[in-house]
């Protein structure tokens, strides 16, 4: 009896202690206010409240232990947090919501040179930040921009595997690359600026497709990618990133920073390693360049009186990398017994921003870059040197509804090379000055008014005008148009290698003139948000660019020659693109993309559509996140249309055109450990090459010397037993990457 009363003692003990209750509350906010009539619930209870005018909120008699707490609101991503729920403590859990719109309301600078929220912006604004990098893990940026919509990484050769970026079908030297907004790349360096730039030092990429040299000057013709470096104030203590393939490729980010005095230091270093001699296709040459490739990053950031900006960044690389022939070995460099093209490269850069110590606002900026080029294609040698200095200072003044920026710009370029396009060094300054007005019409209309006027040492004046109008319907609606010119000065040099690694001779047929261009698109964003929590976004953009003078190179005239040319007509690139992004508060999301592009060369009233333009591209990113395993799934991928692809003869056994073909990835992330992400996956999952459906890729790798190719008396390739479809040696007939399905593995530590 008294061991029956004892153990109901005991049990009533243990009921009344599980049955303890306290009180939980605190704050929800995001996007920097407080939010009321957010849901928060206590799972697996029929606990919930919603937040009051103050975003407060307060669950009543909550059992003491561990629980997880969900806050839910409409326009922002559901989240589930961990709570212990103490005896003796005021259980107080404060809660910042993310905003689900896919970067809608980031802040931008491109657009304008100002920093303004992407929907507040009369200049359409792509933003993509590290996370969406990390759903397909790359080892450059070069490669990470493959699924971004109407941007495509394009190789130039089938050899060493060089290439450069397309946006909206435009070729490379249209695109300018710019590092914290000074610009960092030409035609020279177009690739090599995007490589080597640790991706764990990235805090967002701003991309603006159309011209806006207004703002930039020469080269932002088609459009502009900058990457916008992290603040070392804010950024992480210690963050590394190691990843290796199936291919045996690695790479590895290190980031850290560090105080002195006044100072904060950011240090980033990237190395990637690939050795393998791997040949898939059985042609006897390489299908993926050999590299070696190591940059080292710096940013200072000065903590000045008033909050004034001063900071200051380096930045150099040194890559080794070869293809060709799997027997080749650095003593065969330069020379005619086994074929190879090896490439050394030594970058340096330099870019900062300085704020004048005066009341008005004031900013000078700065950039510097040096790219030494030694390079061997078979016999024939590729030595370069480039030197680009830019600085630019800039007034910022709002007066009234007007927000005014003007400012003065010049940059030197110096550029030589031992072939026979660059008869000498060459050196030219362009300065220019600009000016540009927001005026805030209304609450919800804005008129952008800028133009730009540069002197070109070489070929005088060129004028930039821009006009841009945004029109806020709603919160939820926006329309945008943007109409404004372009220009690219003269430099021939795109690392062309139908030049390099053939018997071609280069020929110039007149002094070429800038190219310019007139660009119109109209933008259109509707957000729709439902009581689910469920959100989608949709961002469309019909864009028009219409080319003078645009230069264009001829493979098809002589097999013998590369003729340059400014075209005789214009040029038309057009088409609509549209990104649909979708998020659930499942942990669902997607984001798709869309391009349709039509782009034409018009000459002597015929229309051609240019080489490597894709008609259709497609783009996807699915996400899903399963919070009680910590582990994230990505799936990520991409589609492009069949591309008029250069033939050299009549008689060229390979198709003339690409097919439609896909490349695409999975990913799993788990992040269950403290600071630790481990990922792992697929890439090419369909198992895609160029080679399918085609005898070879390069023509005549067993003849890469031409030693026994014959001419007829006009200069064209004959027919013969060793050679009968009338070759040369070639590697430009390349339009995808040329690596089979493979495995990947990666580790990430984040130290805050």
């Amino acid at each position: 009896m008294k061991n029956s009363i004892l153990i109901l003692i005991l049990f009533t003990l243990q009921f009344s202690f599980a049955q303890e209750t306290t009180s939980v509350s605190g704050f929800v906010s995001g996007e920097g206010r407080k939010i009321q009539a957010a849901s928060v619930y206590l799972q697996g209870t029929n606990q919930k409240t919603v937040t009051d005018s103050l975003g407060y909120y307060s669950l009543e008699n909550v059992a003491i232990g561990n629980h997880t707490i969900q806050i839910s609101y409409s326009g922002f991503q559901t989240l589930k947090k961990k709570i212990e729920v103490t005896k003796d403590a005021i259980n107080t859990f404060n809660f910042e919501l993310t905003d689900n719109q896919n970067q809608l309301n980031e802040v931008v600078v491109s657009g304008t040179l100002k920093a303004v929220k992407r929907l507040e912006s009369a200049v359409p604004v792509e933003v993509y930040s590290p996370v969406f990098f990390k759903k397909n893990p790359t080892a450059s940026i070069y490669e990470a921009l493959q699924n971004i919509n109407g941007v495509r990484p394009q190789l130039n050769c089938g050899v060493c595997n060089t290439g450069d970026i397309h946006i909206n079908g435009l070729e490379g030297p249209y695109t300018l690359v710019l590092i914290d907004g000074m610009p960092i790349v030409s035609s020279l360096s177009t690739v090599y600026g995007l490589s080597g730039i640790p991706n764990s030092l990235v805090e967002r990429i701003e991309i603006v497709k159309g011209p806006a040299s207004s703002l930039y000057g020469s080269e932002a013709v088609g459009g502009l990618i900058n990457i916008i470096t992290k603040n070392p104030t804010t950024a992480p203590v210690f963050s590394a990133d190691y990843f290796t393939t199936t291919y045996f490729e690695s790479n590895l980010d290190l980031g850290t920073k560090f105080n002195v005095g006044k100072a904060t230091s950011l240090i980033g270093v990237n190395y990637f390693n690939y050795d393998q001699v791997i040949d898939k296709d059985k042609d006897n040459f390489t299908d993926v360049t050999l590299s070696e490739r190591i940059s080292v990053f710096n940013k200072w950031n000065f903590r000045r009186n008033n909050n004034r900006l001063f900071t200051i960044a380096a930045r150099g690389m040194y890559e080794d990398r070869w293809g060709g022939d799997v027997r080749w070995e650095k003593k065969y460099r330069g020379g005619d017994e086994v074929y190879g093209e090896s490439i050394y490269t030594k970058r340096g850069e330099l870019i900062g921003s300085y704020q004048l110590p005066f009341e008005e606002k004031l900013m000078l900026s700065f950039s510097g870059n040096v790219h030494y080029q030694d390079s061997r294609y078979g016999t024939t040698s590729y030595i370069a040197n480039q030197k680009i200095g830019f600085l630019q200072l800039t007034w910022d003044k709002k007066i009234g509804r007007n927000d005014l920026l003007a400012g003065i710009a010049n940059r030197y370029s110096y550029y030589d090379d031992n072939t026979t396009a660059t008869k000498e060094a060459e050196s030219t300054w362009l300065p220019g000055i600009f000016v540009q007005d927001e005026i805030t019409l209304s609450p919800k209309s804005q008129v952008l008014l800028g133009m730009r006027y540069d002197y070109n040492s070489i070929h005088g004046s060129i004028f930039t005008p821009r006009f841009a109008y945004r029109w806020k319907k709603s919160d939820n609606t926006i329309f945008r148009f943007n109409a404004g010119t372009g220009f690219r000065v003269v430099n021939l040099f795109t690392e062309d290698h139908a030049a390099l690694t053939g018997s071609r001779d280069v020929v110039i047929k007149s002094d070429l003139k800038p190219e310019q261009s007139i660009n119109a698109n109209l933008n259109y964003i509707q957000k729709i948000n439902f009581t689910n929590g469920t959100f989608i976004g949709i961002e469309t953009t019909a864009f028009y660019t219409r080319f003078s003078n645009k230069i264009i190179s001829d493979y098809e005239t002589d097999p013998n020659k590369i003729i340059y040319d400014n075209i005789n007509g214009y040029a038309i690139s057009q088409g609509i693109s549209t990104n649909v992004d979708v998020n659930f508060p499942t942990g669902l999301k997607f984001i798709l993309g869309a391009t349709v592009l039509d782009n034409k060369n018009v000459e002597n009233g015929i229309s051609e559509r240019p080489f490597l333009t894709e008609n259709f591209t497609g783009t996807w990113s699915i996400s899903y996140k399963i919070e009680s395993l910590n582990l994230l799934l990505d799936y990520t991928g991409n589609v492009y249309s069949p591309m008029k692809l250069p033939l050299l003869s009549e008689y060229d056994p390979r198709s003339p055109e690409s097919p439609w073909y896909s490349i695409q990835n999975i990913q799993f992330t788990y992040s269950g450990w403290k600071n630790f992400e481990i990922y792992g996956g697929i890439k090419n999952l369909l198992n895609f090459t160029p080679k399918q459906n085609n005898p070879f890729l390069i023509s005549r790798t067993n003849d890469p010397f031409d030693k026994n190719v014959q001419y007829d008396s006009a200069g064209k390739v004959l027919v013969t037993p060793d050679n009968p479809y009338g070759l040369t040696f070639d590697t430009t007939y390349v339009y995808g990457q040329n690596q089979t399905i493979r495995g990947f593995f990666g580790l990430r530590y984040t130290l805050r």
